[in-house]
């Protein structure tokens, strides 16, 4: 069987930086089972497929997959998805379906540019052994955030959010992603997402992805998810004051695809916080893989 893939840069305007994702029109053609063959296949950090959905609030249902598993959702793949049906068409207004629930979403045409709401955040503290999880990462102890907690983050898959003092941190990690199940206790199939603030003022931060062992692949370009969840925890902890912030994401130099994300965040009580993400995207590349 052949499968038709569409590849979508998203997070950029420039085809081959930000965050490659496969996307697949028609996806209820085909099984779970080939869906995870399709997406191992096409090798990205995500394949996402455009099915219909049976909710009546929702225009579309999209699912996504890593080379390994199938996730409820993901922030770049959704740019992906949305810029490959309507880049030619007038603005949208749309309710997608997701893993993590149904979701709104907005493309403006003027701008290229896809706005997407997420999941509520939720946060579970770390509690393993933050020496280990340094050395998993080919830093020193010193080199976290001398007060910003390390926290578990969730606005549709779960990440660690690991805070370090410097963005000069982040240049140096050597991640040994097979040591992560054993130190990430309380969510052994977590990525982790170090970062840094790299002007509090403007709120621009910097950050790395990389992704479980379970997923098949290693460093995650530029990561919509887990900068909404970042987004929300810089609300907690950095913009205590705020009762909204728009902060910009900067990512992916490190695996040569560098692009940006922008994360607006609601207060809302007990950090239930509104978190929309926002990018722009590009065509790249059109191919066939077979299964």
């Amino acid at each position: 069987m052949k499968c038709k893939v569409v590849q979508i840069d998203a997070f950029t305007t420039i085809a081959g930086q930000g965050n490659p994702a496969g996307v697949v029109f028609e996806g209820d053609q085909y099984t779970t089972e080939e869906m995870q063959k399709i997406a191992k296949e096409v090798g990205f950090n995500e394949t996402v497929f455009i099915c219909k959905s049976q909710n009546k609030k929702a225009s579309l249902k999209l699912r996504y997959f890593t080379p390994g598993h199938e996730t409820p959702l993901c922030g770049h793949a959704t740019i992906g998805a949305i810029f490959a049906l309507y880049n030619r068409a007038e603005d949208q207004q749309l309710q997608i379906e997701t893993g993590a629930g149904i979701l709104p979403l907005v493309y403006e045409k003027a701008e290229q540019r896809i706005t997407m709401n997420q999941a509520k955040p939720t946060f579970i503290d770390f509690k393993g052994d933050p020496f280990a999880l340094c050395q998993s990462l080919g830093i020193k102890m010193t080199d976290l955030h001398p007060t910003l907690p390390i926290q578990y983050g969730n606005t549709g898959s779960w990440t660690l959010l690991l805070p370090v003092k410097h963005l000069s941190v982040l240049d140096k990690m050597k991640p040994m992603p097979e040591l992560f199940p054993s130190i990430l206790n309380e969510m052994p199939k977590a990525s982790i997402h170090p970062f840094a603030v790299i002007s509090k003022q403007e709120g621009t931060f910097t950050a790395r992805h990389f992704s479980s062992p379970f997923s098949g692949t290693q460093e995650d370009s530029v990561t919509g998810t887990a900068s909404g969840v970042m987004g929300a925890y810089v609300l907690n902890h950095i913009y205590q004051r705020d009762e909204m912030k728009e902060i910009s994401v900067l990512q992916g130099k490190h695996v040569q695809r560098e692009g940006m994300v922008t994360v607006n965040v609601i207060r809302e009580l007990d950090e239930a916080h509104q978190v929309s993400i926002s990018g722009t995207a590009c065509w790249n590349d059109e191919f066939e893989v077979s299964i």
